[in-house]
């Protein structure tokens, strides 16, 4: 019995081993035959796509949205919008949607770095055009009482909070997408819901200290349009940094072997 249970174990690894090789090289096989438009073109029109979509949908909720009520509509309509375009957009572009989430992937190894600026390009314009079709759609009075839903610090809060806000919840934010997307030991199903939900808690609860940006895309699409600049390189500069250090901590540390660059 001992023996027979020792066979059958043995048995069903290596056939799991051939199936997951299996898929492997399918997936090797299907990137072989995407040709120039699938790798290139569509996955920046997604991003273009993508960008339009949660950036009108997560300024447009600041706009409806009255001063008095808080912050938890923006946080759920911005959270749930992501989710959404992630779950049905990521398997073309990867679902980034967000200039510093893709820098922490491509310092992560999960991209090449031939798409680092077209996807940037994409992500920026998407942003500005969601700015625009959000003022289309609002209310004008709104627009102006809400600034055209521009990411900016309480007037009682410091640059140095703000900044150490945008670092933290930048980091979550690419940390969960990094781990639970890119993570060859720590991919799930579950992550276009993970990022979103990451959003959701960080407009709740760093909102009312800088506004929760996470986001240069979210940034510049509403200054643009709104032509409002006051410590915008604060929305800039914490998420490029919170990509930069989750990227180092999971080559370092957190990575499977393809992607850690020492102990493997």
């Amino acid at each position: 019995m001992a023996k027979s249970k020792v066979y059958t174990l043995e048995t069903e690894l290596q056939t799991m081993g051939s199936t997951s090789g299996d898929v492997l090289v399918e997936k090797e096989k299907e990137n072989e035959e995407l040709n120039i438009f699938e790798k290139f073109i569509q996955p920046c029109l997604v991003e273009l796509l993508g960008c339009v979509l949660f950036i009108s949908i997560g300024c447009l909720s600041v706009l409806v949205n009255p001063t008095e009520a808080g912050p938890l509509l923006p946080a759920l309509a911005h959270g749930l919008a992501l989710a959404i375009i992630i779950s049905v957009l990521g398997k073309i572009s990867g679902g980034h949607f967000n200039p510093a989430v893709t820098l922490g992937v491509v310092i992560s190894g999960g991209m090449t770095p031939i798409l680092l600026v077209p996807y940037w390009v994409c992500q920026l314009a998407g942003g500005i055009l969601g700015a625009l079709l959000a003022k289309g759609l609002a209310d004008e009075t709104s627009y102006v009482n809400q600034t055209g839903a521009v990411c900016m610090l309480n007037n009682e809060t410091s640059v140095g909070k703000a900044i150490g806000v945008e670092i933290v919840f930048s980091f979550f934010l690419v940390f969960v997408v990094v781990m639970g997307a890119v993570g060859e030991r720590s991919r799930t199903p579950l992550a276009p819901y993970s990022i979103g939900f990451t959003v959701v808690t960080g407009i709740l609860t760093g909102g009312s200290i800088s506004g929760s940006c996470l986001n240069p895309s979210r940034a510049l699409g509403p200054a643009v349009v709104a032509g409002y600049w006051d410590y915008h390189w604060v929305y800039w500069v914490g998420p490029a940094s919170g990509a930069i250090i989750v990227s180092l901590i999971y080559r370092f540390l957190l990575a499977g072997k393809s992607h850690r660059l020492f102990l493997k």
